[in-house]
């Protein structure tokens, strides 16, 4: 689960981090009695979506103003102008697609004099199952261009997890940027807070682009992204009240009523596998015969009649989705179970793609014959690769 911008900063804030004054708004109006509360002379309006690379981004509509969804504003009244030329237009950036997000809230704050900018990330590590630091001087850059053109400019270890963050990793940390005097202090104590503010509230992802020294000399929290474990939300309250389901997919949102694992692809074959890695398999022998999945949607080892039809109409409601292919090898899932929710779902949806249908294992003959004796006309598949090249076919020659 993914938070904006002012919401990650109020929570680091609340461990301690250092961050800039702010303001949430919702309308241009509320945009200049925000700014009037805070310092100046200097103000940063930030459109606040789901997405990085928000100043680099620009907007679908010709009456935004200027590009990028970061502005600077010298006045109250400047504030003012560049929220209203932000607020309710389409951002889109490198993490948006095409598509773009819609620019529902604003968030103001104090601008800071930089001297220096870096990047910082706390992550899980998938290969050490441990939480790694991963620090660079190049803050205000992509990590990854980084990564590919400079190396040697990022730093990354893992915290033990039998001692957890210690007074040596902050200061491993100040060293590679660079910092000195007070400035090795208050890395110390800012990794710390941020480690703890990991642990505790089961973060997956924390990312500071940029960590920036102060013209005054001091370290900043200037951005913040977090992502948390979305297994782990029902333990805080807190956090689960900071989900904006407007910044996520209809169809990803609606699946999750369901406990339905979906996600939403650029393709044009949508997909209904149970388990994983057969979702994974799957998708990857849809591209190996020349086309291009829609989706990846598992409907687990114990879905039932009513969430196999749901799980099809989320399919379905994808206008890009020109065949389905339903995969089953029914170990704990049953073959029968499948049959009986594709039937159901066709008959109160309709069926206006090809449909292939590969089930195998557990109670297959029962549902191969649920399928055929249903009359819908379904394209039936002895194995995976057959069923991959008979939708591929089937949808090529639409």
């Amino acid at each position: 689960m993914n938070i904006h911008e002012y919401q990650a900063k109020a929570l680091l804030r609340s461990y301690g981090a250092p961050v800039s004054d702010g303001r949430i708004v919702l309308s241009a109006n509320a945009a200049k009695a925000a700014a009037s509360e805070m310092d100046g002379p200097l103000w940063v309006v930030k459109a606040q979506i789901h997405a990085g690379g928000r100043g680099k981004g620009s907007f679908i509509e010709a009456d935004a103003g200027a590009a990028g969804g970061v502005r600077l504003a010298r006045s109250v009244d400047e504030a003012e102008k560049e929220a209203k030329a932000m607020l309710g237009r389409t951002l889109v950036t490198k993490q948006t697609g095409p598509a773009g997000k819609l620019v529902n809230r604003i968030y103001i704050e104090d601008g800071s004099g930089i001297e220096k900018e870096f990047y910082l990330a706390i992550l899980v590590d998938r290969q050490t199952s441990r939480i790694s630091f991963v620090a660079s001087t190049e803050g205000g850059m992509d990590i990854e261009e980084v990564a590919e053109a400079t190396p040697e400019k990022i730093l990354s270890f893992s915290v033990d997890p039998a001692t957890g963050y210690q007074g040596f990793h902050g200061r491993r940390i100040a060293f590679s940027l660079g910092l000195k005097g007070a400035q090795i202090k208050q890395c110390v104590k800012l990794m710390g807070q941020l480690y703890k503010a990991f642990v505790e509230k089961d973060m997956e992802m924390l990312e500071i682009n940029p960590l920036i020294i102060t013209d005054g000399g001091d370290l900043k929290v200037l951005d913040a992204k977090i992502g948390f474990d979305g297994n782990a939300v029902y333990r805080h309250a807190d956090i689960a009240e900071l989900r904006d389901t407007t910044e996520e997919d209809a169809r990803e949102l609606e699946a999750s009523k369901y406990d339905l694992n979906y996600i939403a692809l650029d393709g044009e074959i949508g997909c209904m596998v149970n388990g994983a890695g057969l979702a994974m398999a799957t998708m990857d022998i849809i591209k190996l015969y020349g086309a291009e999945p829609a989706n990846f949607l598992d409907v687990g080892g114990g879905a039932t009649k009513e969430k196999v039809t749901e799980a099809f109409k989320i399919i379905t409601s994808d206008p890009q989705v020109k065949g389905i292919l339903v995969n089953i090898f029914g170990g704990i899932m049953r073959c029968d179970v499948i049959a009986d929710g594709v039937v159901s779902a066709v008959k109160e949806v309709g069926l206006s793609v090809p449909l292939v249908v590969r089930l195998e294992g557990t109670n297959v003959d029962e549902g191969k014959r649920i399928i055929t004796e249903s009359g819908l006309n379904v394209i039936a598949a002895d194995n995976l690769r057959d069923g991959a090249e008979k939708i591929v076919a089937a949808v090529k020659a639409l």
